[in-house]
Parts: C-alpha cells; structure tokens; sequence
C-alpha cells in the first residue's frame, strides 16, 4: 500500500470504499484546518466529510450522519508495515 490513504474512505465495512488495509493503518482527518476523530467518510476530491450528529440513530442502528463540505486532508497515522 502507497502512502497516500486513499480519495474517498467509509468506516462501515458494508460500504464499497471502505479499505481494511487503510483502517488497519489509521487514517487522520484534518477538516478546514482542525484534525477530527469522529468522522465516518471522507472524499477529498470532492471535499466533504460525513460526521455523526449527536447520538440519534437511523432505523437500523447506525448513528445518523450528515455530510459537510469544505477543505480535506488525509494521512496515515503509522507507516506502512514491510
């Protein structure tokens, strides 16, 4: 794996894009100039993330999201194992 995480990630294994080896990794967020923990998805090309809201749930037990846009940077926490 590169060391570039990858343009758009999910952290819900149901989703297409998410990647088992980026999240084994650790990808951080930094979202208009202020590193985020709590964010489930993220496209840099088209620049938004997708952060829970509160601790309201959808019908199926996941947390409710809502997607923000703005200026979205992306990197690995640990290097890449060898």
């Amino acid at each position: 794996m590169s060391d570039t995480p990858p343009d758009h990630l999910a952290s819900d294994p149901r989703s297409p894009f998410y990647n088992a080896e980026a999240m084994d990794r650790g990808v951080a967020i930094r979202f208009n100039g202020v590193e985020r923990d709590n964010v489930e998805e993220y496209c840099i090309s088209e620049g938004w993330v997708r952060v829970p809201v509160g601790k309201s749930k959808d019908r199926r037990g996941n947390p409710m999201t809502m997607k923000i846009r703005g200026t979205v940077e992306a990197w690995f926490r640990s290097p890449a194992a060898e």
